[in-house]
């Protein structure tokens, strides 16, 4: 598979009354929304695995509320609100699009196949938790004084004399994460868009809680990366663009020598 780097067009835009970074693409065919986890952007995504995809897919990303390079707004985190703010983006597109989902990009990508699975192809689910127990304890390896204050530094690098809201989004993220989400396996039953569940053997979320989504989801794959941890999409960006791409050009049933799982469903 070539592989090209990108110029990513980036803008402005208005996603439910607030003024939002985003990469819109002109061209609205084969659409990948790459979508970034906690405390992150999309910044890392673009560069990494969003600059491996072949030129026939045109790449998109959103810097969620108080995330990367789009204002914080002080209120509670909760994946419901940051679901409906990608549902307006997705909306925007106006065409149904791929979705690879990163961290909370991937338990938002769940809500979102749930409530709009009109607005989405398929979707890549990369270290996604659907009950927030599916997290390893100590998941940071820090107190939480320590992870506000590496990450508070890192964000005053590029928003200067932020401090204060620096250690307000990571406060109200950890309080995100220890209280959200709180799906059921049986909540994803329904589910029909076709998805790849990805985790690193070596993840923050715990591998049975990774097979129990696989087994969740109706019409998924399972893909566990060895000798990677949450961090897979950056540490082996090609690799994993090779095997989104196989999935997103790929039969919706998997044709294999002895289904199991997919015993009997059409095309087996």
């Amino acid at each position: 598979m070539k592989v090209t780097a990108y110029a990513f067009a980036m803008t402005y835009i208005d996603l439910n009354g607030h003024e939002t970074w985003a990469v819109v693409p002109k061209r609205r065919k084969n659409v990948v929304v790459l979508l970034h986890g906690a405390l992150s952007s999309s910044r890392g995504l673009l560069a990494g695995v969003g600059s491996k995809f072949p030129r026939r897919y045109s790449v998109a990303a959103f810097d969620r509320r108080g995330h990367g390079r789009t204002p914080d707004d002080g209120q509670p985190l909760h994946y419901e609100t940051m679901a409906d703010e990608t549902i307006a983006f997705l909306e925007r597109l106006e065409v149904p699009c791929h979705v690879v989902g990163y961290s909370d990009g991937g338990n938002i990508a769940l809500l979102i196949a749930m409530k709009r699975p009109e607005l989405l192809k398929r979707m890549v689910l990369v270290g996604a938790n659907f009950h927030y127990s599916g997290v390893v304890d100590d998941m940071m390896g820090e107190s939480p004084e320590e992870g506000r204050r590496r990450f508070t530094a890192k964000y005053v690098e590029t928003h200067l004399g932020a401090e204060a809201t620096a250690a307000s989004l990571y406060d109200r993220t950890m309080t995100l994460l220890a209280t959200e989400p709180r799906l059921e396996a049986s909540d994803l039953s329904g589910i029909q868009t076709p998805s790849l569940v990805v985790s690193g053997d070596d993840d923050l979320i715990r591998l049975s809680h990774t097979v129990t989504l696989y087994e969740a989801l109706p019409t998924a794959q399972l893909m566990v990366v060895p000798g990677a941890s949450h961090s897979v999409l950056s540490e082996q960006p090609k690799e994993m663009a090779r095997a989104i791409v196989k999935f997103l050009e790929g039969p919706l049933v998997p044709q294999t020598f002895l289904p199991v799982r997919r015993r009997g469903r059409e095309g087996v």
